[in-house]
């Protein structure tokens, strides 16, 4: 949309105001937002310069600094750390190996993690518990055997059968 004031660049900024009721609405462009004098417009938000400027990142328990290295580049999609702090996005999947150490502190703030668990749906979410309680059963078991705990062993072993045949439950998922 066309700036209503000048006809000539794109319009930036909605305004809206109401006055007794009623109401106008002008669509502008920055530049006679400005000349207008209602408004000052500010630079945009750029989403690099907020992420690696993260209110309390560097003073936040348990992280150093965040580390700017000026030649670490993506192997895969040739992205530069600078371009990503200019624009805020990755090139690839690829770049969170590239960048890990840059990143893993703003995810870890954002986040509270940087390992992405996702969403279970609800009928599988017994199906994966059972299948987590196996695994770690079967490392149990195989510690226990290692240990000569053959008792210990046993027990786990009649848990780990019982799992087992609960699979024709989860469509023979475990």
């Amino acid at each position: 949309m066309l700036c209503q004031q000048c006809q000539k660049r794109e319009a930036s900024v909605h305004f809206t105001q109401i006055i007794n009721g009623n109401k106008a609405v002008m669509y502008l462009c920055s530049q006679c937002a400005e000349k207008k004098g209602h408004f000052v417009i500010s630079p945009q938000l750029n989403l690099g310069d907020f992420l690696w400027g993260f209110p309390g990142l560097a003073q936040s328990e348990g992280f150093t600094t965040v580390k700017k290295p000026d030649e670490v580049c993506c192997d895969f999609c040739g992205l530069s750390i600078d371009e990503f702090r200019k624009t805020g996005k990755l090139g690839c999947g690829n770049c969170y190996k590239a960048f890990d150490e840059s990143l893993n502190p703003i995810l870890r703030r954002l986040h509270g993690g940087v390992q992405h668990t996702g969403k279970v749906p609800k009928k599988a979410a017994e199906c994966i518990r059972e299948m987590n309680e196996l695994e770690g059963l079967r490392k149990q078991l195989s510690e226990a055997i290692n240990n000569e705990e053959y008792e210990q062993a046993a027990e786990l072993r009649d848990r780990i059968r019982v799992l087992e045949s609960s699979d024709k439950q989860c469509g023979g998922a475990i």
